[in-house]
Parts: structure tokens; C-alpha cells; sequence
């Protein structure tokens, strides 16, 4: 008998770590974009279109250490064989790695005028963080862009300040007032009883499976007739029609 309970709590112990397990690496999961953007909120333009924000932290990376002539009595058509990495142009050209694996070669520019780049690993971490795009998106401060010919093109960098109040203005109200309105409506079908209580509590579960397309039309008709439509009445009044019946629900069941 105590051998059967102690392999039922052994069942449901490793149930619930693989359930935590699971429930953790989807957190993650979810997670990693979200720092990603952080991450890349705080780094240059430049750093950006070139590398990855996980460059931000440290890793191995090849580094330029020295450059130097190719040697002129050299079969460029052939397989070559520099400081013990063999390979064509090609080759060279995509870089090859040296036997040790520590350094790789590069051939920079064409067969006749080209010159080696020798790179090698090395731990580097890309620090270097800027508040230049917060400016350049919250107060529409002017930026430099660098173009491949080596000219600076400067832009007007976009202000979001006023999209964002905006959408304070939104989504404060929005979210207040259906929440305030069906905390009302669930204590009254939780507490209180009255004539038909069952039923308007059943057709308020009815509206969760009504289509928001199928109300779009004639809600915009209706604002039209109203003046509503582009006022932020209008939204409020629409996110608290469409959101009270959910709200209900779920303070009901609270």
C-alpha cells in the first residue's frame, strides 16, 4: 500500500515538472523576441542592419590582426597555399581557415590587385549603446544616414510623442469603464436575485461568440449619424461594447 502511494506522488511530482518545464520553456520562448527588442532599441543604426542584437553580448567573433601584400610569384589560377591555408581564389575570397583554426584568411579585391586579411578569434561584445533612437522616434530629432558611396544623407526622425499620448487616451478609459460597468452587471448575477437573471446572463455568454465583423457597418452607420466617428467617444463607447460580455463573464466566475 505505501509502495503504491509513494509511486502515485512520484507519478504526479514528475507531472508537475514536466508541466512547469514545459509552461517555462513557452515563457521563454515568448520572452527572447521581447529582449531582443530592447536590446536593439539601444544600438545604433549601423549595428542593427549588420549583426544581430545577441552580438550585444559577449562571443567569439573574427577580427581583422594583420593585412598584408599577396606575393607576386603566385599561382592566383590555381589551388595557392598562404601561411599553411590551402584553397583557390574562390576560396580565399569566402576566407579559409588555417590548420590550427585559430586565424582565417580573406582575399580583399580581385586577382591582379588583391591584398590578404588575416582575422582572428577573439572575444568581443557589442557595448557600445546609444539613446539616439529614442530621440529620433519620440522627438523627431534630425539623424545621419551613411550611404555605400561614403555621402551622409540627413532624415527627419519620426515623432511619436503625440501617437503615444494618444494612445494613453485610448486605452485607459477603454479598459476603465467595461471592467467598472461589468464588475456591476457580475455582482448583480452572482448575488442577487431576480426575475430572469438565468436568462439575460445566458445572452450576455451568447455575445461572446457574436463575429466583431458582423457589427463593424453598422456600428460605423451609427457613428456617422451620431458624429462620432474619428472622436475618442467613439472608441470608448466601441471597446466597452465589445469587451463588456468577456469582462462579465470572467468577474462573474471571480
Amino acid at each position: 500500500m505505501r509502495t503504491t502511494k509513494a509511486t502515485e506522488k512520484t507519478r504526479l511530482r514528475m507531472s508537475d515538472i514536466l508541466v512547469n518545464g514545459a509552461l517555462a520553456l513557452l515563457v521563454l520562448a515568448w520572452t527572447i523576441p521581447t529582449i531582443g527588442l530592447l536590446v536593439s532599441s539601444f544600438r545604433t543604426r549601423f549595428d542593427i542592419q549588420t549583426s544581430g542584437w545577441w552580438s550585444f553580448f559577449p562571443h567569439q567573433e573574427f577580427v581583422k590582426v594583420e593585412e598584408f601584400e599577396i606575393p607576386a610569384d603566385l599561382n592566383r589560377d590555381g589551388v595557392m597555399n598562404i601561411r599553411g591555408a590551402q584553397g583557390t581564389f574562390e576560396q580565399f575570397r569566402n576566407g579559409v581557415t588555417t590548420p590550427d583554426g585559430r586565424q582565417r584568411l580573406i582575399w580583399i579585391g580581385n586577382k591582379r590587385l588583391g591584398r590578404l586579411e588575416v582575422q582572428q578569434q577573439q572575444w568581443i561584445t557589442g557595448y557600445k549603446l546609444t539613446l539616439d533612437n529614442y530621440q529620433q522616434v519620440l522627438g523627431g530629432k534630425t539623424f545621419e544616414i551613411k550611404q555605400p558611396d561614403g555621402t551622409v544623407v540627413t532624415e527627419q526622425g519620426d515623432n511619436f510623442s503625440g501617437y503615444f499620448l494618444n494612445s494613453l487616451i485610448v486605452t485607459i478609459p477603454a479598459t476603465v469603464i467595461p471592467i467598472l460597468i461589468a464588475a456591476f452587471a457580475a455582482y448583480g448575477f452572482a448575488w442577487m436575485s431576480f426575475p430572469g437573471r438565468r436568462t439575460l446572463f445566458i445572452m450576455v455568454v451568447a455575445l461572446l461568440v457574436v463575429p466583431l465583423q458582423i457589427a463593424l457597418v453598422p456600428i460605423l452607420r451609427d457613428y456617422v449619424s451620431l458624429n462620432l466617428n474619428g472622436t475618442f467617444l467613439g472608441v470608448w463607447l466601441a471597446h466597452t461594447g465589445f469587451g463588456l460580455p468577456l469582462a462579465t463573464y470572467l468577474l462573474y466566475n471571480m
